[in-house]
């Protein structure tokens, strides 16, 4: 499978920890060259020695989601250096959870501006060069969290927000060899879960088995559960899947 992917570029963004992480990897060991932006230098720079320590290509860029020009100038850097963008993996995410009536405008925005300002931004770059070459494959990445999550009213509804995006830019470019779809992981063993166990104040450890306890198939979930779901929609062989949204959480939702 090293070649799947071979000659195709995907652009990650959030791609230097967790699920981002796991994407990037999993695309680039099946053939891509990868792009990865994050405002997190130092876990761009790790990411980077390990990419570069088992021969993987790679180009990042400290890139702040949420502005437009950033973004926009780290996809025609990538795009000077590889020669195309042909996979957006929308994965840039931060929690700012809290129950209403303590949560402040700024943890609204801050969430609202990251998942679904970055991913506007990230998609309105990436669609200029897939419809030049009338191909391209764009994965959201959403959350079980969009059905209603206890403490997440600004997650949950940025996450929903992205499912009705997805699907809309699935009518939009369609016609132009691009697919739009989402992924909607469950519980992830990540470092973005772990903040959520210190916000509630239990440990690790437990969080994960609690969480298990909902989860059918009985195991919590790893970064490489929802690389798998996105390698599906980022094959070329996917062309006929489009405005879709897979819920990846060992079972109907957790």
């Amino acid at each position: 499978m090293a070649d799947r992917f071979k000659d195709r570029v995907a652009f990650v963004t959030g791609g230097s920890r967790g699920i981002g992480k796991g994407i990037a990897k999993h695309l680039a060991v099946e053939g891509a060259k990868i792009a990865v932006i994050d405002i997190n230098e130092e876990a761009l720079q790790e990411v980077e020695a390990e990419f570069k320590e088992e021969g993987l290509e790679l180009y990042t860029k400290v890139a702040d989601v949420s502005d437009f020009s950033q973004v926009e100038d780290a996809m025609q850097e990538a795009y000077k250096r590889f020669g195309s963008i042909d996979i957006l993996v929308n994965n840039a995410g931060v929690i700012k959870d809290n129950m209403l009536f303590k949560m402040t405008a700024e943890d609204w925005d801050t969430v609202m501006n990251v998942h679904l300002k970055g991913s506007f931004n990230a998609a309105k770059a990436a669609q200029k060069y897939m419809v030049e070459s009338k191909y391209g494959r764009i994965i959201n990445i959403s959350s079980t969290s969009a059905l209603g999550n206890r403490g997440q009213a600004n997650y949950a509804t940025a996450k929903a927000g992205l499912q009705g995006f997805t699907k809309t830019l699935a009518i939009e470019l369609g016609k132009f060899g691009i697919t739009a779809n989402a992924v909607a992981p469950g519980f992830i063993e990540t470092e973005m879960t772990k903040q959520t166990a210190e916000r509630v104040g239990i440990s690790f450890e437990e969080m994960i088995r609690l969480s298990v306890q909902n989860i059918p198939v009985g195991r919590s979930g790893h970064p490489e559960d929802i690389a798998n779901a996105v390698a599906f929609f980022a094959d070329e062989k996917s062309s006929f899947v489009s405005g879709q949204v897979i819920y990846v959480a060992g079972g109907p939702r957790n």
